[in-house]
């Protein structure tokens, strides 16, 4: 099965973490440093997007719904619906931060400041 853009539903993690992910302006805005998963209803809480540092130094981590990253063949990565400003506003989070309480806290927000609809 595909989806609506044509890739198949299934995908290694290990080809995702480390894809470059972009906003529909076309600008890079970093990368996916991992994602995060729902065990209990065996989907994909979010993805976790790394951008704003350098070398590792001061880099912000975001929670991004799964849902709002698209492959584009042409990049070679995933483009969200926003803009630079809103992902540069989106709350950010330390890598401890995303798992703790389950991830829970991190997805609420996440989808709550993307006006994503959840999944759960």
């Amino acid at each position: 099965m595909t989806t609506h853009t044509g890739h198949t539903e299934a995908i290694q993690a290990s080809r995702v973490i480390g894809t470059s992910v972009y906003n529909t302006a076309g600008e890079s805005i970093g990368s996916i440093e991992d994602v995060m998963l729902d065990k209990t209803s065996n989907g994909i809480m979010f993805a976790v997007i790394g951008f704003g540092g350098f070398l590792g130094i001061g880099e912000k981590y975001h929670a991004v719904p799964w849902s709002t990253l698209d492959y584009d063949t042409d990049k070679d990565g995933y483009v969200v619906p926003f803009s630079k400003e809103q992902l540069q506003a989106a709350p950010a989070y330390s890598i401890e931060e995303l798992s703790g309480n389950d991830g829970r806290a991190a997805r609420d927000a996440s989808f709550d400041y993307y006006k994503v609809d959840p999944y759960w």
